[in-house]
């Protein structure tokens, strides 16, 4: 389908759980012709859900990429996850959309993943559109979600429909732009295809033509071509109107806000024309700056066909014919069978196959240019965040940072024929996934697989058991702990050896300070007048980072730490790198024993939605789990309770808020920081 880029929409559906993401998906697929019948989530039958673990759950896990097209658009359509545990598929999405629209609940409103997919958005420079969805439900409120939309997230949010009927009555809604009524039938069209437009009836109007005017005051605070025209009283058409909401919605100054019922099939083809109306094309994102890895010099590369290559790898997936590694190309163009270099490895690639992706389905093509997402075959070095380009002009873009994980458990093969098996399948797993790690324990020598929650590490062990057939088993969920010091100290590091040919000698002088950075661990390298020459500082460097990685004291990783190289001597046979690698890691043991090892344990940020009758109970319960409750808050006749608690004391806490509340509590968690644990966590863990 070659079509122009201003025609070309990359979007992305984004929402807290149970929002509707993948039903509005589902729907916008079936009306553009993608599908000859709509899949449901509750039955199993959703095609943007298609591995086996999310139809068996009825959520979304991965991010499905899919292409369709709508009144001579193309729109590149990816449908992410709602879950907290699978928030890089949302964060490596976003990266690479040039437009979202954002899931709303009618009944819930903005939830807790509501707010973290709205901050995924505003890293990237995310334009966005609202559909508030569910506006069938009991309870559903369009205006009070709008409010939430402004209070909670910090936008502005500007309704440009309003619902026409309430919850069992909702028939369709009211377009504020151009003042017509869409009107589904839910008699004799079950598909919901056809709609009728008429006029706004009588018992409406008004309603309608406030929310109207307020629509162009609130338009015309922020489009300055706009507001001489209000100021004046000119008239302002349709036409105009749209091309301000447009124009405000792709500079990021406020949000175009629309509702529906994705379930009931009302309010998605309004929603596919604002999509097209209102989002950006690639054109309109201009320029994307990279750094040339030659120079170091920053350069900017055009959306367009004629410009040297550049592309995204932003996320990999396992495939019986080779990883297929989705990318979004941001300039030039490429053909299959070309070779690329990936930047930031300095390696060639050969693209030896193009597909465009429908879900789990594909359709190969030849070439692939400006603005597209498409998925190739034949990458041997690239992971997610990776950059392409063309050889003859390098770039390197902005690489994504994913989250540290906060759970672990072991796994173990059953029979050493498993064992190989095993270690491919995880490193398959671990190249799909940037936030699921595995290594070796130094001490038990298990090895043991780490993760962002209960849910995640749960998903993969059943994929590892049933997808893959790996037969092996696996322990119980642990807390991934941290250390850190307590105090600045000074100490010296020495290693000496000598034996009948060359020794080793090295010698160094470090500081050790609690100190929180952009990293982790900072090293400091203050070495004056040439004691320690450069290549060894290199390897005390080396020595200092990967002993701080994989644990010092207990065995965890250290981090908020600041250390500094400021004295040493060498010997002029007998130094190496080794030797002061050794040297290194010597002192920062020494280092961390004197100031003290602090334990830290994984604190998480939550927020629990329970009917009012069972607040009482449930608070009692979390706040054993030494929780701080932070915030009390109402919606309709539900009461939210949000805090913050230890992860380890977590563990097993959906299936006790079930039993509280008999099934009608809900809650989410996402990790917030890691702070120093008490004598007794610590006397467990030891």
């Amino acid at each position: 389908m070659s079509i122009s880029l201003e025609k070309m929409r990359n979007i992305g559906i984004a929402a807290h759980i149970d929002a509707g993401k993948t039903t509005t998906s589902e729907r916008i697929l079936y009306y553009t012709g993608k599908l000859y019948k709509m899949g449901e989530v509750h039955e199993g039958t959703a095609v943007m859900d298609w591995m086996e673990e999310e139809q068996k759950r009825g959520i979304t896990i991965t991010a499905a990429a899919t292409t369709c097209s709508w009144n001579d658009y193309q729109i590149n359509i990816i449908d992410t996850p709602g879950h907290v545990d699978f928030t890089v598929e949302v964060e490596r999405s976003l990266r690479v959309l040039d437009g979202a629209v954002c899931v709303f609940c009618g009944v819930g409103g903005v939830e807790a993943q509501s707010e973290t997919v709205w901050r995924q958005a505003d890293k990237y420079h995310v334009p966005r559109i609202c559909f508030v969805n569910k506006m069938d439900r009991i309870g559903a409120d369009f205006i009070k979600v709008v409010t939430e939309i402004n209070e909670r997230l910090g936008a502005k949010g500007i309704p440009i429909q309003i619902p026409l009927g309430k919850e069992q009555n909702f028939k369709g809604v009211i377009d504020l732009v151009t003042m017509k009524a869409l009107v589904y039938s839910d008699d004799s069209d079950k598909l919901g295809v056809n709609f009728s437009v008429e006029e706004i009836p009588e018992e409406y109007r008004e309603d309608a033509e406030n929310y109207r005017a307020k629509l162009i005051e609130a338009v015309a605070e922020e489009i300055d071509w706009l507001t001489e025209k209000f100021l004046n009283n000119e008239e302002i058409t349709d036409d105009e109107l749209k091309k301000a909401i447009r124009e405000g919605t792709i500079n990021l100054k406020f949000v175009p806000v629309l509702c529906g019922s994705a379930f009931k099939r009302k309010g998605v083809q309004p929603l596919l024309d604002a999509v097209c109306d209102y989002l950006p094309s690639p054109l309109d994102k201009k320029e994307i700056v990279g750094t040339n890895p030659e120079t170091g010099e920053q350069e900017a590369r055009k959306p367009l066909p004629t410009e040297p290559f550049s592309a995204l790898a932003f996320k990999i997936t396992s495939d019986k014919h080779g990883d297929l590694t989705f990318i979004r190309v941001y300039s030039g163009k490429i053909i299959s069978g070309s070779r690329v270099v990936n930047s930031g490895k300095d390696k060639k690639e050969l693209i030896s196959r193009i597909y465009k992706m429908h879900a789990s389905a594909r359709e190969q093509v030849s070439e692939i240019t400006a603005g597209e997402i498409a998925a190739v075959i034949g990458l041997k070095y690239t992971v997610t965040g990776d950059t392409l380009c063309d050889p003859n002009h390098p770039i390197v873009l902005e690489k994504m940072e994913f989250p540290q994980t906060v759970i672990s458990m072991a796994i173990e093969p059953k029979s050493d024929a498993e064992k190989e098996k095993l270690g491919v399948v995880l490193s398959k797993m671990a190249k799909e996934d940037p936030t699921f790690r595995t290594q070796v324990d130094q001490e038990t020598g298990q090895l043991i697989i780490s993760g962002m929650g209960e849910l995640h590490l749960e998903v993969i062990k059943n994929r590892m058991l049933s997808e893959y057939n790996v037969d092996a088993n696996v322990g119980a969920p642990k807390v991934s702990y941290r250390e850190t010091i307590g105090k600045k100290v000074e100490v010296e590091g020495k290693f000496i050896q000598q034996t009948g040919g060359h020794g080793q000698y090295g010698h160094v002088w470090i500081t050790l300070e609690p100190f929180k950075g952009e990293e982790s661990v900072v090293f400091e390298d203050a070495i004056v007048g040439g004691k320690i020459p450069k290549q060894y500082v290199r390897s005390v460097e080396k020595g200092i980072r990967e002993n701080c990685a994989t644990g010092v004291a207990g065995g965890y990783p250290l981090i908020d730490i600041k250390v500094t190289l400021f004295d040493g001597s060498t010997h002029p046979v007998d130094s190496s790198d080794l030797a002061f690698y050794t040297a290194a890691s010597i002192a920062l043991r020494k280092g961390v024993e004197m100031a003290k090892s602090i334990l830290l344990e994984p604190i998480m940020s939550f927020e629990i939605v329970v009917p009012e009758q069972y607040m009482g109970d449930v608070i009692s319960e979390i706040t054993s789990r030494r929780a701080n409750i932070l915030e009390m808050d109402t919606r309709g006749n539900l009461k939210i309770i949000k805090g913050d608690v230890p992860l380890a004391e977590m563990f097993g806490y959906a299936t006790v808020l079930r039993s509280i509340t008999q099934g009608r509590g809900t809650f989410t968690m996402e990790p917030l920081e890691y702070r120093p644990a008490p004598a007794k966590v610590l006397s467990s863990v030891a």
